[in-house]
Formats: structure tokens, sequence, C-alpha cells
């Protein structure tokens, strides 16, 4: 090995410009030194933040171009306007937002190698979800980062699949409601439900509302690990199994099946590894969740313990795939 490759490895392990991305997004630094530049001694007052720490966060990030040092102080710079904002890179990066914190598990992945197991709780004391549940901003980052997260997907889903042969469709774990809300946009003859835990179900009924489908369109306060409504045509698990692991994903499957009796379909949409999943999203997963991006095989026989036979695979967005069974 050269040492220009041992150098560019070190440089790719190396914490340190992840980390003061973070810590500068938390501290809202990009957004502060839009504009006229400032000089850090004063914006650490402001901070209340050491002020010779702060001059070498600032100077190692203006080194990569996200700042630049002028002699008044310091300003953001086009590039580092990316961390401007209220975005998904933003939401994800903030060490105050379910994001940004769930990444610090990932100093638990040689746990979670060992084990199978997430590191979160390790980390935190509880697992992901317990968390969010125990801190409801926490929660409302993470409801902003899957709207972020599918915002840009939306017209792609919508349209990447023939939701129109349903008549009911049951969003399980639905979040805001924004991806109903799309299909419904796009198919008027459809109804749909949506099943999440408040206070998220009432943010639903408001996305419903404020797409004039309160009339088409039911958020209903529930946990997708209790009985959901029965009879629908079609029950949507959207971005939800590769937030658990088997024994958690073979319970909502288990629910779905038991409500779209006899003759519903589930559409699994999500990631699905080695078509639209990266490799870091596997280890996120993993140290997060204790889950993963499983592959069709995977899905296949996750599901086959509930008499699911896989009919069809479809990618319908950039990013995700859906993946549609029927009873057998």
């Amino acid at each position: 090995m050269g040492s220009d490759d041992a150098a560019a490895i070190r440089r790719m392990a190396s914490l340190a410009t992840p980390m003061a991305l973070r810590v500068a997004v938390t501290l809202g630094l990009p957004d502060r030194l839009r504009g006229d530049a400032v000089a850090a001694d004063g914006l650490a007052a402001e901070l209340a933040v050491s002020p010779v720490a702060l001059e070498l966060l600032l100077g190692h990030l203006a080194a990569l171009g996200f700042f630049e040092r002028t002699a008044t102080g310091y300003r953001t710079t086009a590039y580092g306007e990316h961390l401007c904002g209220d975005n998904l890179t933003t939401v994800l990066l903030s060490l105050e937002t379910a994001g940004g914190r769930a990444e610090l598990a990932f100093v638990e992945l040689l746990h979670s190698v060992t084990t199978g197991e997430a590191g979160y709780a390790r980390r935190y004391g509880l697992d992901f979800w317990a968390d969010l549940a125990e801190h409801p901003p926490l929660r409302e980052s993470f409801e902003r980062q899957m709207s972020h997260r599918f915002r840009d997907q939306l017209p792609q889903l919508a349209a990447g699949y023939d939701w129109g042969r349903f008549a009911t469709i049951v969003d399980v774990g639905g979040g805001r409601g924004e991806l109903l809300a799309a299909i419904l946009a796009a198919h008027p003859a459809g109804r749909g439900r949506l099943v999440d835990l408040e206070p998220t179900a009432a943010e639903a009924a408001r996305t419903f509302a404020a797409h004039g489908l309160a009339d088409r369109a039911e958020a209903i306060a529930g946990s997708f690990f209790d009985p959901l409504p029965a009879g629908a045509e079609a029950y949507v698990l959207s971005d939800i199994l590769h937030n658990w692991d088997d024994e958690h994903a073979h319970r909502i499957l288990a629910r779905c099946t038991e409500a779209a009796r006899p003759a519903g379909r589930i559409l699994v949409v999500e990631p699905v590894g080695g078509r639209r999943a990266g490799t870091d999203m596997d280890l996120a997963m993993l140290v997060i969740f204790g889950g993963r991006e499983r592959r069709v095989e995977e899905f296949r026989e996750l599901a086959s313990a509930h008499g699911l036979v896989l009919d069809a695979v479809t990618d319908v967005s950039d990013g995700r795939s859906l993946l549609e069974f029927r009873l057998g």
C-alpha cells in the first residue's frame, strides 16, 4: 500500500469532519453566518461557547469550504448554505434531532456486529422508539425527517404504481400522511385510512384536510402491533419493516395479514438490499434499530411465515421498491 493510499484511508476514517459538521449545524452556525461576516470571539460570547475552541471549529470548516475567513470574521459560503434552513441535511446532522442523535449510535457498531443487536439502547439506555416517546421534540424532529425524506419522491411513488387498482388503502404507520395524500390525490376514486400513534395521527388528519381529502381519508390513532382496520384492499408498509428486527417485523406482518383477509394485498415500500438500498444504510439500520435493508429473498422468507406470496417487485422511485404480497 502506498503512502497516498494510507493517508486517504486515514482521512476517510477520521471523525473530525463529520463531527465538526454536526456541531456547526447544532449551534446554528451556517444560518448565523449568512451575509455579513461575524468575529469568532463575539460569536462565541453570543453562543456561550469557548472562543478558542470555536475558532478551531470554524477554521477546520473554512479549510473545507463551508465558511470563509474575512478581515472581520467568518461567513457562510455558497457551499456552506447547504447546511442552512430546515431540510433533510440539517435535520439529520443536528445533534438535537432524532436523526443526528441516532447516528451517534455508530460508536456502538462493534457491539452490534458482535451481537447482531442495536447499539442505540446501549448508548442511551432506551431503544430508539422508547426514546422518541420519552422526548417529544425528538419525535417531532423524526417526523420532519421522514417528511423531508419522502417529499422529493412523492410524485414518483404516486405515479410509479397502479394504486388505482385499490378502492380502499390502509397506510400502516403512515406518519403525517403525505404519501397517502399523494396517492389519493392522484387517484380520485380511492379512499384511505392511516394508522399511527398520537399525536402523529392528528397531524395526518390536518394533512388530509389541507389537501381537501377529509372526506376520503381518515387518520386513526393506534399501533401497528395492535389490530388494524380490517377489510381494505391494500395495506401499505412504507419505510416500516427496515426499522425493526425480524421478531418485530413478524408481529407487524401478522397484524397486516389478519386485517387483509381474505383477499387484501400487502404492499411493502422501502429501500431493498441489492436493489435500491446503500450498504451504509444497512449499517445504520443495524446500529439504530437492529434491522437491515432486507433483500427480496429475505422479504419473501419473512412473509411466507404468514402465508403471503410475493407477486411482484416494482421500482417505484429512485430510492425505493414496492413488493406486492397476496394471501396464499
